[in-house]
């Protein structure tokens, strides 16, 4: 069920819809057409001409999620859009029916694109989608997708890129799993991030751009709790953990070189 919500901006009414929830829960609002602006934050349509992005927009949509709220379940058909994270950030996960645990794939960062199989597979959503943060997702009808494409093949090249860096990692990921110690994994997620999402500069080091608890370390390794704080406590001096999932990179070189 939807209902509507009306507010005044800048002088104009603003319609916005939203999805009913049971009492507890957070709710989605649909806040209507995406901007350009919106559409210029997301990497494959950079430097695109006025006219191509003008031409996507009656076809793009933003929405409003709140914090613990889901976006797409596991296993679950989802529309055929492109869908694109403008703003905060999500958590990918799968559940095992065998051991009726969850793992988590990886965090989802701002531009950064997810659920591939909407346009490209089977329509099902490959991992359950979780708001960890207010976040802002953008989607783009798959016909007007293709129709840019046709226009501008190089989105068709830099959608690839995406989805070839994200297969190298999922080739890494199971590789490390098998053949690598615990250790060993933790540092190639931490330097994964690094490389991904970039670190700034502090007194006391390079600091991550995005904070990973223990719990999501933990699940994203294969590994407890209590032994993803004991590999931070045997990398002191290499690396820092600090509430709140700051990471902190004290020496670049001695990690590169574990």
């Amino acid at each position: 069920d939807f209902f509507l919500e009306v507010a005044h901006v800048s002088g104009k009414v603003l319609l916005t819809t939203s999805r009913k929830r049971s009492e507890g829960q957070q709710k989605m609002i649909l806040k209507g057409c995406a901007s350009a602006f919106q559409l210029q934050q997301i990497s494959i349509f950079q430097d695109l001409e006025p006219l191509q992005i003008q031409s996507l927009l009656p076809f793009s949509y933003w929405q409003e999620y709140q914090s613990k709220e889901i976006i797409m379940k596991e296993g679950e058909q989802i529309p055929p859009k492109l869908y694109c994270l403008i703003e905060g950030t999500l958590e990918l996960k799968k559940f095992s029916v065998s051991t009726g645990k969850e793992s988590i794939i990886r965090l989802i960062l701002g531009g950064e694109l997810f659920a591939a199989s909407a346009i490209f597979g089977n329509g099902v959503a490959p991992a359950t989608v979780l708001c960890l943060r207010p976040s802002q997702v953008l989607t783009i009808e798959r016909e007007a997708l293709l129709n840019a494409i046709s226009q501008t093949p190089e989105i068709s090249f830099r959608i690839l890129s995406v989805y070839n860096q994200r297969l190298q990692q999922l080739h890494n990921t199971v590789h490390s799993l098998i053949a690598e110690k615990a250790i060993v994994r933790l540092v190639k997620l931490i330097q994964y991030y690094q490389d991904v999402h970039g670190t700034r500069r502090l007194q006391a080091g390079e600091l991550l751009n995005i904070s990973l608890t223990y719990e999501q370390i933990g699940s994203s390794i294969g590994i407890s709790y209590e032994e993803c704080a004991r590999l931070f406590k045997q990398l002191k001096g290499v690396i820092s953990y600090r509430r709140g999932g700051k990471i902190i990179i004290q020496d670049r070189q001695k990690l590169n070189n574990l």
